[in-house]
């Protein structure tokens, strides 16, 4: 890859080194971009992780909402049968993961042990243990296997849980179960030797063992000095743990040369783990964990609805497991569950059951095999649905389909009825013909023209896959295909806490409640700036477009279009008013167009390139001088068209 600016590049427009040292160590040790010496330089190649077999969200079945730690092998292959037998399992549930409760401890030798009276059928003549049977039984039922573990010596529930049911036993060595300092030996016997598919890895380990943990003074586990930390960003170790994820997928790629394997990151969008995980994961949470509680939902769901473009076929946000089947979710909240289902498919959240599949009713069985819903999660177009109205009371989320559909969802999040309006304009359609709807819960079809009012109860999520004419005659905005658009720098240098999240008091009051803390506000977005405002440059407003930082480098897939169209500047919303920007296009690493240096207040520039025969795009938006204060810039009606 490029390690120097290209030769066009202007002296005087380059960002200073020092700018460009804060972007360098946002990125730690990532092997492809911290090496350069310019992060903004077109590299001609994607850079979001295609490794691993999800280039579509995983599907199946997690243990922990329904047992957490009294895990047994019975209640798991139970609810394997299940799945087959019900014909989940046919319409893509095909992962069957173990969280927490599997193991017996750690042998002198550093081998894992699995804990047998739990799970009777990894019992060995020699002692040593294996989960073979276990995962061929279910590869046997055409289902896959998943594993939990931790980053660190121990596991959240060694942490956390108030009591120590069926938790790792032995000494303080032997209960060490989690990767550190094993992550080679682990990942081989977990996928070579035992043949599991999926790990699921926590981060617990590294960050509640440090000295003056309780647990630790009490003599409980050995201390291991924090290097994440949940609700300041600015204590983590970004390097650090990015380094111990990329030690993970090295072996992973070593023990899995089929490429046959699911990385999960479950690190709840610490760590800065928006901008860096989609390169080297397949699925990474972004909040902390679920409970079976409206407002917690609504926590989660918003901590992944705003990171439309981190999300892309090979790595998927994750807001959790499904909680269907218990608290607000269960059988006599059946809107509540349709709302939760309908906004994970939106979202291309995985789809992980989470309920005691041996008793689940079948109303909510009904909702889990949904195939209208499944198909969009599963969409191969890969695009994760945007925010096209946005309210604390109502939302309308519109998804892109690959083949050129459009799936569109209403959620109310409040506790009185709404009459909302959807309208052409909100999927860029024309307005002056017809729109087709199939409602994807109920079938019906229907249709309207330039606007339909809709009544949605409270907490009801309206949702339809709709088929019109194109605002956009000859093309495709980039703001409707998200998983074609890869920030691969988005200009964040100090990340901060995203306060538009909903803080749900789902775990008690005590303390000072649930302050903002999930970090990654001002990341990239689509038809939005990074911090939620409405795009304009000049006074002129851009219903659609790319919101961005300076100091940025998107990374576009082109699938046969042959013009790129943008008109592009500083935002009306940028704190900066002085710093210029200049904006580039590169094709396959050759600079195809480029702006006039732009400052705020300053009319949009068009920006505008042949790209028939291009693969790749990359839009560089570069500030010449070191920023001060938010430089939010916007790629107005960037489009990919045939003209």
């Amino acid at each position: 890859m490029p390690i120097r600016a290209r030769a066009h590049l202007h002296k005087r427009r380059r960002a200073p080194l020092a700018a460009l040292s804060a972007i360098a160590l946002l990125w730690g040790s990532q092997p492809a971009i911290a090496q350069q010496a310019d992060p903004l330089a077109p590299t001609g190649a994607w850079s979001a992780n295609v490794d691993g077999a999800a280039l579509t969200p995983p599907m199946g079945w997690n243990s922990w909402n329904a047992f957490f730690t009294d895990l047994d092998e019975e209640k798991v292959l139970a609810s394997a049968q299940v799945i087959v037998d019900t014909g989940l399992a046919a319409k893509g549930y095909r992962y069957i993961n173990l969280d927490e409760g599997w193991w017996q401890h750690r042998r002198e030798d550093g081998r894992m042990l699995a804990n047998t009276d739990r799970f009777p059928s990894t019992r060995t003549p020699d002692g040593a243990t294996s989960f073979r049977p276990f995962t061929d039984r279910l590869h046997g039922m055409g289902l896959k296997a998943g594993l939990y573990s931790d980053l660190g010596r121990n596991t959240c529930a060694q942490a956390y849980m108030p009591d120590q049911t069926n938790l790792p036993r032995g000494t303080m060595t032997e209960r060490e179960v989690g990767l550190y300092g094993h992550i080679d030996q682990d990942i081989g016997q977990f996928f070579d030797e035992w043949g599991f598919d999926y790990i699921k890895i926590d981060g617990c380990g590294l960050r509640a063992y440090g000295p003056e943990s309780e647990r630790v003074m009490s003599g409980q586990y050995r201390a291991l000095d924090p290097i994440l930390n949940l609700e300041t960003v600015a204590l983590s170790d970004i390097p650090a743990v990015k380094g111990l994820f990329g030690e993970v997928k090295t072996a992973l790629m070593r023990y899995n040369p089929d490429n046959d394997f699911v990385l999960s990151l479950c690190i709840w969008g610490s760590a800065h783990v928006r901008a860096w995980a989609k390169d080297v994961g397949n699925v990474s949470r972004t909040s902390d964990d679920i409970t079976p509680h409206w407002g917690r939902m609504l926590t989660n769901f918003d901590t992944a609805v705003t990171r439309e473009l981190y999300a892309h076929p090979g790595s998927w946000n994750d807001p959790d497991m499904l909680f269907i089947g218990k608290g607000d979710f269960d059988a006599d909240h059946l809107t509540e569950a349709r709302s939760h289902f309908t906004l994970w498919a939106f979202l291309n959240a995985p789809l992980l059951i989470g309920s005691d599949l041996r008793d689940t009713p079948q109303p909510l069985m009904d909702i889990f095999g949904n195939s209208a819903l499944i198909a969009l999660n599963q969409d191969a177009g890969g695009h994760q649905a945007v925010l096209a109205f946005d309210t604390d009371d109502l939302q309308i989320l519109v998804k892109t389909l690959a083949d050129g559909d459009k799936a569109v969802a209403i959620l109310n999040r409040s506790s009185a009825p709404v009459e909302a309006t959807l309208t052409a304009a909100h999927m860029k359609l024309r307005e002056d013909a017809a729109i087709a709807t199939t409602d994807l819960w109920s079938g019906e079809g229907a249709s309207f023209t330039g606007e339909m009012k809709v009544t949605v109860a409270p907490r009801e999520t309206r949702a339809w896959r709709v088929r019109g004419s194109r605002a956009l005659a000859d093309g495709m905005y980039l703001s409707e295909l998200p998983g074609q658009v890869n920030p691969a720098v988005d200009g964040v240098t100090v990340p901060e806490v995203d306060p538009t999240i909903h803080r749900a008091a789902n775990f008690g009051t005590r303390g000072s409640g649930a302050r903002p803390f999930y970090t990654g506000w001002g990341g990239a977005r689509a038809d939005s700036t990074p911090y939620g405002r409405v795009l304009q440059v000049a006074g002129h407003h851009f219903a659609s477009g790319i919101g961005v930082l300076a100091n940025s480098r998107l990374e576009v897939r082109n699938n046969g279009h042959r013009r790129f169209t943008a008109s592009v500047g500083v935002d009306d919303s940028a704190q900066d008013a002085d710093n210029e920007v200049t904006f580039a296009l590169y094709g396959d690493g050759r600079l195809l167009a480029r702006s006039e240096p732009l400052s705020r207040g300053m009319p949009a520039q068009e920006l505008a390139a042949d790209i028939a025969g291009v693969s790749l795009l990359e839009l560089v938006a570069r500030s010449g001088d070191a920023v001060t204060g938010q430089l939010s810039v916007t790629w107005g009606d960037a489009a990919l068209v045939q003209r």
